[in-house]
This record gives C-alpha cells, structure tokens and sequence, in this order.
C-alpha cells in the first residue's frame, strides 16, 4: 500500500549519531565563553534575609553575579506550554523564597567552571528557616503557606487557591455516581500510592548562549520546546522576542524532562549583560534536586457493580504533590482522568475529582505517560478485582466493556487540558485485536490456568509465578489547542529542504516526516534536507510533547508536501505539453499517464521552473491543528515470578499489542514501545526519591537512584496491530507515551495471581513485597 511510509527506513542522522559526528549542546563552546554555576537552596522552606556576593565578586576571573538583588521580580511559569499557560504564574528566576531542596538562590558567571563554583562558596547567605510541608496529604488548607502574598496567579481563569496551598484542582461528572454507587449491590475501594521519578535522560540540563554578529542573543539548549523557550525567556529577561533565536541541537533523551524552561533565563541574562557567550551545564545531582521529576501521586478508586460484572459507577479521586511550584500541576492532573475514565465507556456514571496541593518537595512537571501512569494502577486493578469477585475473564470484559470505533464517551468533552475538553468519536481502534493477540502471545488461558495463589504449581512454594494484563489508552495531541507547521522548497537537483519546528529528540522524527514528505512525493527519503528546531528558519511547532509529533507535525508535513505535489505537476505538465490532469508523480519523475516513457525528472522541473518559462520556487508552507485527539491502545500482558523469601519480583515475559494505527516506521516505532516498556519497569521496581527529615533528597546519583540496565530487561514481544487513522498522516496516531503506563498495574495484577494478595504503593521493592506478603 505504501512506498515510503510503514517501511523500516534508516535515521538519516543514524550514522552520524554513532560515529559522534553529531554535536549535542554541551558540544558547543565559542571564544571568550563564560561558565555558569548557580547555587541552590539547601532548605526545603526558607526566607532569604540577604546575600553577601562581595567576597565572590572579588575573586579574579569572575564577571556576575545574578540574584534578586539585581533582576527583575517577574512572575512566569518552567512549564512549556502553549500560550496562555495553564500552569500558574508562580516562579521568580531568582526570588528571595526558597519553596523546595534545589531552589535557584543565584547565579555566577566566571572564566572557568571552577572559579565559578569557588565563588559560589564565597557567597553568604542569610536565611530565615521556615517550618515545611512535606507530606502531600497535610497540604490543603494548612497555617503554613507556600505561596503567601508573593502575587502568584493563574493565567487562564481556572480554580486556583494559593492561601489554601491548591495549585490546582479538577472534577468532572457523567450521570449521578453517588445514586448508582449506593444502589450497587456490589462495592469495592482501592487506593494506590506512586513515588516521584526521575526522567534519568543520560543528557543533563544544558544550555549555551551567545550574541550574533548583529547582536541578537542565540540560545543553544536540551529543549523539547523551542518556541516556548524563546516566549517565555523574552518575559523573563525582558528581551524582545524579535531579539532572541533559540535553536536544539541533537537531544540525548527527553522524556517531558526538558519541556521546561530552567536554564535559558540563566545563560541569556549572562550573555545579555556581559556581551559574552555563557554555558550551564548542570551536573546529575542538579538534575536530581533543581529540575523537574514525575509527580507523586495518591490515587483512589470506588466501584460499584452488580454479580454479572456491571459496574454502575466508578469514582477516581487523585491527589498531587505539585512540590514548591504548580508547573504542570492542572494538566497532569486532568490527564489522569481524561486518558483512563474513557477506556470502559459503557459505565453510564463517572466522576473524576482531583487536587494539586504545594508542599516543600521536588517540583513535578511532564514526564511521559503524563498523569495516566500515576492514574491506571488503582484503575486497572479495580477492573481485575471486579473480574476477579465476579469469576469473569478480564480479556473478555474489556472485550466487551472497551470504547469502539465510532462511539464516545462523555469524559472527552467533560475534561480537557485546563478547560472543558473536545467532544470526540473515536476513528480507529484495533483494541479488541491487541486483546487477542496478546492473549495468543503471551499464553494468557493456559497460564491462568496453571498459576493462581492456591494453585497446585503456587502452593507451598517459595518462587510463585503469576500473569496479569493491563489495557489502556492514551492520546495524540491536545485538539484545538496545538499546532504545527511545516515548510519545503525544491532544489536544482530535485532533492527538497524541510524545515521542521518539530523537535527530535532521538525518536527518529526528524526521519519520520521525512519519509510522509516522500511518500507524498513519491521520492526516497535521502532527496530531503530536514532542519528542525530553530526558530529564526523553522516554522511554528508547540515542540515534542503531548504525544504530537508524528500525528500532529507529520499532518503538517503531509499537507505542504501536497502543495509541493500540485506544483511540480502543473510545472511538469507545462514541460510535457500536457494537461495536469494526465501527469502523475512516478519514482522523482512526472510522467503521462498513458505514456511513462513521457517524463521529466524532478531535476529538469526545478531547473525549467527557476531558470526558464514562467520562473518561480517551488516552495510551499502548511499548519495544522487537530479538531480531536485519537487515542492509541495497547494492552501489555506480564509474567512474574515473586520470591516469598527475598521479595523481589523478577518479570519472565513481557507482551505488549499496540495500536498506533500506521506505524511510520515500524523499527523506530518499536523502539518506542520498548523504550516506554522499560522506562516503566524500572518506575515499577526500582526508582524512588528518599528523603532526609528536611526534605533533602538523599539518592541523586544514578548509583543510588537505581534505574534499569540492559541487564535487568526482560524477554519482551512487541506487536504493532494496526487500524488506520482518517485525521493522521497516513492513518497514523501517537505511540511514545502509552506504553510506559503498562507495567504497575499490569505487574501488581500479576502479583495478585501469585500471591493473592494487593499492592498498595510504588515503586514494589523488596521491602515492600515483603511486608505485603506478612500481612494476614
């Protein structure tokens, strides 16, 4: 069916990414360049009486000193979203009150990096402690105030209460869930904890500035955002956007990490100021402490449901540790209801509530499976423990009780990203094949047959194996809301360049709208020059986030590809003497319909068009935003082994069925899939931030954080099932989100098979494992 598109095409920047050819920011270094450092808060709750920089400024070879002394007090939000945020106005680049262990207290420039973190122990500061939150459920409504009469503000009109520590908050309703639940004859609750983690992309934080020969400020940075790098740095360093270009080179991971603004504010009022280049670096540990991490999340579940398994009503409550400031805080949160409450769409009475409180811990922001992984344990459990009381096949209950291809559900248009949602049917949908499919895959009936907390293969064992499945849904995009744009022009040659505002950062996207362009074109993918992500030659693209790339950015490519198509045919028509109607696109050639021998190449077409008859550049630009965002599916199937003695959990098997309509790139695709699948086991297993009395992460390195290596993979099987998307280029939707969702609640239902017994709380750690086991 397709030449170019679902066919395993190699990265174009492949080669150059394993031969270390291609530069990564902390690559760059200019002449005359300025080291940053900055100095964080070690308190968790803290006034800043005053700062002594004297002694540092003093020191040979240091050149400024940033604080709230000097620069300005403007309110912004770290979260790169689409303009007018949804995350409150509530950060200052360098405030006098320290909300969180790794607040920015400020900032010094020197000539070398040494001298720059010398100077930073030369500074004194005089701090005011203060009492901390730091519990999520002693927040709300707490004498300690987080955010006392420092202005911060909502920039859209939402619910939003500093005085009461709430930085966001959310409900949604479909039908009357307190009638059905009370006359349920049938009812269950189930509660589920998720720990903070950490984005662990091998890149740091990084970013490089300079001024051009014109003076203009030029930003290199580790960003998913471009374009809300530059927005959002003109409002805080008050330099005109026209004065500012924000450029990405390759990205060494992202993960939703990097789709905040931290460190250009810093380098660009550097190199603003001094007239000099300036890089920031920042080191694991800084990471750890002063960037962004997953939200911790405390979830609940109430089900109400009758013998044959109909559940009458169904309740998701999610509290959120927002931490010191509310980036992300009301979108997560609404996502956590939004991708999960639409899955069983026949369950006639929903209710989503949910709060983002302040505390003096981390600061959440996006982190892939945005809200939806913290939200689908309690729910995919509480769907297990209904088929479970009831005696029903899960496989088949969400056979049945699944959305499908041409229905809705209420919750698309009761719950958006920070206002009411958009009214959605679904298009395309193959999760009742991936049920299947998966089943086949991973033995599902033969092992639950065999497996089972009383079962004679379980029973009196010290190693008990059990299998549980999960199914799921995500999105593709926020509808109405982002956009992107595209932009290309053919060459003497024939070969075209794409600019893209779309950021790749490694997920090969740079060579999936390369290969919709060729496709369209009905050239190779090696006729196109892609440049993506610099916003003085890219066109408009919110940036890589919301599952939006290869759905949304891709759409774009397609539609000025087609623009291209209609030129170089009505040129190739003209130079054939022929009306455009009889000429086709054929392997970088317009030929006759009737005739192929009748052709001209794409070289001949640029060339007669640039230089001949009727001159002109054939060029073409196209946006795009979507009226809806289709969900992928997938449905992952676990096999554990847990050992009673030691309690480590150990997976044997890991199936995954995937509908993410028209796979682009089926290998790079997969890799996705596989990516999320461990992202998500080393969630589940291993990571969590520890903390001292005072709110001071304890584990910021990898070694003591703990993350999966290639030694911990389990044997995985990843199946594309396709459908095709009407509204995606190619019938293609979104895959890089979902499948990180997948292992806690597909491996705590697993438990459960073997033991018997609940998980309650992530990450399943030995220590944990153990004390589920010893309760009777």
């Amino acid at each position: 069916m397709f030449k170019y598109v679902n066919q395993p095409i190699e990265k174009i920047d492949g080669l150059a990414l394993v031969t270390g050819e291609e530069k990564y920011t902390d690559d760059f270094s200019f002449n005359n360049m300025l080291y940053v450092s900055v100095l964080h808060s070690g308190y968790a709750y803290a006034k800043i009486i005053d700062i002594d920089d004297s002694e540092a400024r003093k020191m040979h070879g240091v050149v400024e000193i940033l604080s709230y002394k000097n620069v300005n007090q403007i309110l912004y939000t770290t979260a790169g979203q689409g303009y007018p945020e949804p995350s409150p106005y509530d950060t200052l680049l360098f405030g006098k009150t320290m909300r969180f262990v790794g607040d920015n207290v400020c900032a010094v420039a020197a000539e070398s990096k040494e001298i720059a973190d010398e100077a930073l122990k030369k500074i004194k500061i005089t701090y005011k402690e203060l009492k901390p939150i730091l519990n999520l459920e002693k927040s709300e409504g707490s004498s300690i105030i987080i955010h006392k009469d420092d202005g911060a503000f909502p920039k859209i009109p939402v619910f939003y209460d500093a005085k009461k520590n709430i930085a966001s908050k959310v409900e949604a309703n479909v039908g009357d869930f307190d009638s059905a639940f009370k006359k349920s004859s049938r009812k269950i609750e189930l509660d589920f904890y998720c720990s903070y983690g950490s984005h662990c992309a091998i890149e740091p934080h990084a970013s490089v500035s300079y001024l051009d020969v014109r003076g203009r400020l030029v930003i290199i940075s580790t960003t998913q955002v471009p374009f809300h790098v530059r927005r959002i740095v003109s409002h805080v360093a008050e330099i005109p956007v026209s004065k500012i270009r924000v450029i990405k080179p390759r990205l060494g991971g992202g993960f939703g990490g990097k789709q905040e603004i931290l460190l250009e504010p810093i380098v660009a009022l550097m190199t603003w100021r001094t007239k000099r280049p300036a890089k920031l670096v920042y080191s694991r540990r800084e990471v750890f402490k002063s960037t962004r991490c997953r939200h911790e999340y405390q979830t609940k579940v109430s089900v109400g449901y009758e013998a044959d398994g109909t559940i009458n009503a169904l309740h998701l409550d999610a509290l959120e540790n927002a931490g010191g400031y509310g980036s992300h805080a009301l979108t997560v949160l609404a996502n956590a209801g939004s991708k999960t409450l639409p899955l069983l769409n026949k369950i006639e009475n929903l209710r989503f509530t949910g709060m983002g409180v302040y505390t003096n811990l981390p600061v959440g922001g996006a982190y892939r499976g945005y809200g939806a992984t913290e939200s689908y344990p309690a729910y995919a459990q509480a769907i297990d423990m209904v088929c479970e009381d009831c005696g029903l096949d899960i496989v088949e209950y969400y056979k049945k009780w699944c959305i499908k291809s041409g229905e809705t559900s209420a919750i698309f248009q009761a719950l958006g990203e920070g206002k009411e949602g958009v009214a959605m049917t679904i298009g395309s949908t193959s999760l009742v094949e991936c049920l299947d499919e998966g089943a086949k895959l991973s033995d599902w009936y033969e092992k639950r047959k065999l497996y089972g907390p009383n079962s004679d293969f379980n029973k009196g064992k010290r190693l008990k194996r059990g299998i549980g499945m999960v199914a799921m849904m995500q999105g593709s995009a926020i509808p109405e809301i982002d956009m992107a744009s595209a932009y290309i022009k053919m060459n003497d040659d024939g070969s075209f360049n794409l600019n893209v505002g779309a950021t790749d950062l490694g997920t090969g996207s740079d060579t999936v709208l390369a290969q919709i362009a060729s496709e369209v074109l009905d050239t190779p993918v090696e006729s196109f020059i892609v440049y993506s992500s610099d916003t003085d030659f890219t066109p408009f693209d919110t940036g890589a986030y919301a599952s939006s790339t290869t759905y949304l950015s891709g759409q774009a490519v397609r539609k000025c590809a087609e623009e291209i198509k209609k030129q170089i045919l009505k040129v190739g028509a003209e130079m054939l003497s022929l009306s455009i109607d009889d000429v086709e696109l054929n392997d970088s050639k317009v030929t006759a319909k009737e005739n192929i021998k009748e052709e001209v190449s794409f070289a001949e077409i640029c060339q007669y068009s640039l230089y001949q008859k009727n001159q002109f550049q054939i060029q073409a630009t196209a946006s795009h935003i979507s009226p809806k965002s289709p969900p992928p599916f997938a449905v992952h199937f676990i096999e554990i082994e847990v050992d009673t003695f030691t309690g480590i959990i150990k997976v044997l098997n890991y199936v995954a069925t995937v509908d993410c309509g028209t796979p682009i790139n089926p290998v790079t695709a997969e890799g996705q899939v596989e990516g999320a699948i461990v992202n998500g086991l080393s969630y589940t297993l291993f990571e969590n931030y520890y903390f001292s009395p005072h709110g001071k992460m304890l584990n910021d390195t990898f070694g003591k954080y703990g993350v999966y290596t290639a030694f911990d993979i389990p044997p995985m099987k990843v199946k594309l099932i396709k459908s095709y998307e009407e509204t995606g280029p190619y019938g293609a939707k979104s895959i890089s989100e979902i499948n990180i969702n997948g292992a806690l609640p597909g491996i705590a239902n697993a438990f459960y098979n073997a033991t018997g017994k609940r998980l309650h709380s992530g990450p399943f750690a030995p220590e944990y494992v153990l004390k589920i086991l010893s309760e009777k």
